[in-house]
């Protein structure tokens, strides 16, 4: 992936938001499945909710979180989780304090 891509999916509020609860999943989210929010994610209902905007937009924001790398997606049935993908993140980091 592109970092260009990775600063791109970054510019939004609602977005970064996302990848800021998702850090530490279980300060926001309710337990509500047997899922392991740490390990596997969050359904992205619960993530919607949160966010307070429609089903559309929310997966059209993790599916370009996704498509940049900075969150992996489980399916477990009809459910699919996200979570960061935290070796992204530290590449990008470190990008970050290298180049720039």
């Amino acid at each position: 992936m592109e970092t260009i891509d990775m600063f791109k999916a970054l510019a939004n509020e609602h977005r970064l938001q996302i990848l800021n609860w998702l850090k530490n999943p279980t300060d926001y989210f309710v337990h509500e499945t047997n899922v392991d929010m740490e390990e596997v994610g969050v359904c992205v209902g619960e993530i919607q909710r949160r966010l307070g905007l429609t089903q559309s937009t929310t997966s059209h924001y993790l599916s370009i979180l996704q498509k940049a790398d900075l969150l992996t997606a489980t399916r477990i049935g009809k459910w699919t989780y996200y979570r960061r993908n935290e070796a992204t993140l530290a590449a990008l980091s470190d990008f970050i304090r290298s180049e720039l």
